[in-house]
């Protein structure tokens, strides 16, 4: 399994990781993306895939959240930051609209800059969304030209998901589509094509049921939202594992497959 979206460079995980990637590897969780929030985490993703190469790999970006506190120059540093080893995307970016951190036209103009870079660069981005889709979609569909990406975490409806996946966009899920009151979300999860389905855990966040609320959640958990999806999609859960590694090894330009 792949989980493509975790955040084990945060102060949740310290002094834990050596423990947390070993029990992910035991539990067949073979690669695991950690995703920066803005310098420093992303400084720590880039620390955090020297050390585990080809098995931890690192996104460097300012999340939503982060823009209002950023300072002058954060971005060049996101920017220099591509180039080094072990970084598979940028972001994550995106918009929020539940916290009300950043004022939404930063966020905008931050978004702006993230896609910028990923076009420049040919690095997916990794988008953040939070009661946000559609102003998503409509700041996506202003540019003439995309770079592949990633709605990170996805909870939009069927008809929002249809328009990221006509943008071009893979769409991830995690824990939360595993909860008992998300029948509407798992009903999303069942019409995204194979080739562009992926998962992810958001760790140390939204524990998947039956683990859930018990914190820190890790990369390990990931394969209930694998077994969850592979019921909902009604394939096996190996069927389903292979398909979303080859998918998140594509996206992330790491090549190769998963063996039969």
């Amino acid at each position: 399994m792949f989980d493509t979206h975790t955040h084990l460079n945060v102060d949740a995980f310290d002094g834990m990781v050596a423990d947390v990637v070993a029990r992910a590897i035991e539990a067949e969780v073979t690669d695991m993306a950690v995703v920066g929030v803005d310098v420093a985490t992303s400084r720590r993703a880039v620390e955090l895939a020297g050390q585990y190469p080809g098995t931890l790999h690192a996104v460097v970006g300012i999340q939503p959240n982060s823009v209002a506190e950023s300072t002058d120059g954060d971005f060049d540093k996101i920017a220099a930051m591509v180039t080094e080893p072990g970084v598979v995307a940028v972001g994550e970016t995106g918009l929020d609209c539940y916290w009300d951190d950043t004022p939404i036209e930063d966020q905008q103009t931050m978004f702006d800059r993230h896609i910028d870079l990923c076009l420049r660069t040919g690095l997916p981005m990794v988008i953040h969304m939070r009661e946000s889709c559609d102003l998503i979609i409509d700041q996506l569909r202003r540019r003439s030209t995309l770079p592949a990406g990633i709605m990170h975490s996805f909870t939009g409806n069927a008809d929002q998901c249809r328009q990221c996946l006509d943008l071009g966009l893979m769409i991830s899920f995690a824990g939360m589509v595993t909860f008992k009151k998300s029948d509407d979300l798992r009903s999303v999860a069942a019409i995204v094509p194979d080739d562009r389905l992926l998962v992810e855990t958001d760790c140390p966040y939204l524990s998947p049921e039956p683990m859930r609320g018990k914190r820190p959640n890790e990369p390990s958990r990931v394969r209930y939202t694998v077994q969850c999806l592979a019921k909902v999609r009604g394939v096996s859960v190996e069927a389903l594992a292979k398909q979303t590694v080859e998918n998140a090894r594509g996206i992330f330009g790491l090549g190769g497959g998963v063996e039969d």
